[in-house]
């Protein structure tokens, strides 16, 4: 199940962070209270009851915070991409709410799964998501620290159990689960969350990185301007820099020795990781992208599973 997480509308009294921090206390709350009932066994027949629980440990303290003053937000952003830019890149966010019950709610079963095996657990904490994600100021163009409370803690870089036969160093994007793994050897892989191509962009196969480039200049292709005429000012290409959509790194996938007008590339947008928004292209947040980017050179191997 993937959690949403808490936006303050304007006015409320605390940042996200606030509210990070109390969704793993209340999961850490509500795990003692499954644990005590029925111990560590997963009960099918319970996936109701466990829910309710977990509800109401989060509605007793979110009442205490908010009062009322709070909405639950996904931030579907569109993003712009090498040769393949999400529809909604330029106008900017797009937002949808969902009620509180739809934010606890993913299923009964996500969320059983979420109390007895504690929330968070398998990911980094918070305080550790702020140190790998923060500033990068000896860059060309200083880049900020992420909000690491807009992106859910599983996909958060990590070094996971991924058996392979690929070779260490290949890139492998599962876009059905927004992740880049990175094999590393002897069944581990370095994880990194992304954002993948929205429906009716997605590719599969194998490719290979035939160029990389840092902070690149980015070209709108004629298809887009014509989807999206207020690109064509970017039609001579615009210059790297915070604002371009390709960001701090990017790494051009090849067929053949053709381009494929798909990437591997860098986003700024932490609301962006978990989705699926771009025109077939890979996004991982800048200090992901770096972390990759160095590690892979030209003719790196890259397979993009199906969907």
């Amino acid at each position: 199940m993937a959690l949403l997480f808490v936006t303050p509308t304007p006015g409320a009294a605390e940042p996200n962070k606030a509210l990070y921090e109390l969704q793993e206390r209340c999961a850490k709350e509500a795990r003692e209270v499954f644990q005590k009932k029925w111990g560590d066994g997963i009960v099918k027949d319970k996936t109701g009851e466990i829910a309710a629980n977990y509800e109401n440990h989060y509605n007793a303290r979110l009442n205490k915070w908010d009062k009322g003053k709070s909405e639950i937000m996904i931030m579907d952003r569109g993003i712009a991409d090498a040769g393949a830019m999400g529809e909604g890149a330029l106008p900017g966010l797009r937002s949808r709410l969902l009620n509180r019950r739809a934010f606890l709610f993913g299923s009964a079963a996500g969320l059983a799964a979420l109390g007895l095996a504690g929330c968070a657990s398998d990911y980094i904490s918070l305080a550790e998501a702020e140190k790998v994600y923060g500033p990068v100021p000896n860059e060309k163009f200083p880049i900020p620290a992420v909000d690491v409370s807009k992106v859910n803690p599983k996909y958060f870089r990590k070094t996971v159990r991924y058996d392979s036969n690929e070779a260490p160093g290949t890139i492998i994007i599962d876009p059905s689960k927004y992740y880049v793994y990175r094999i590393e050897g002897e069944g581990n892989a370095t994880r990194y969350g992304a954002n993948v191509g929205r429906d009716g962009f997605r590719w599969s196969g194998e490719a290979y990185v035939g160029r990389k480039a840092e902070w690149p200049t980015w070209t709108p292709p004629k298809e887009m301007i014509a989807r999206q005429p207020e690109a064509g000012k970017y039609a001579r290409g615009m210059p790297g820099g915070l604002d371009n959509p390709l960001g701090a790194r990017v790494l051009y996938l090849y067929q053949n020795g053709v381009y494929t007008l798909y990437t591997i590339y860098s986003t700024s947008d932490p609301e962006t990781i978990g989705n699926g928004i771009t025109s077939g292209c890979t996004g991982l947040l800048s200090q992901d992208m770096i972390d990759l980017y160095s590690r892979t050179p030209v003719k790196t191997k890259v397979i993009v599973l199906p969907a």
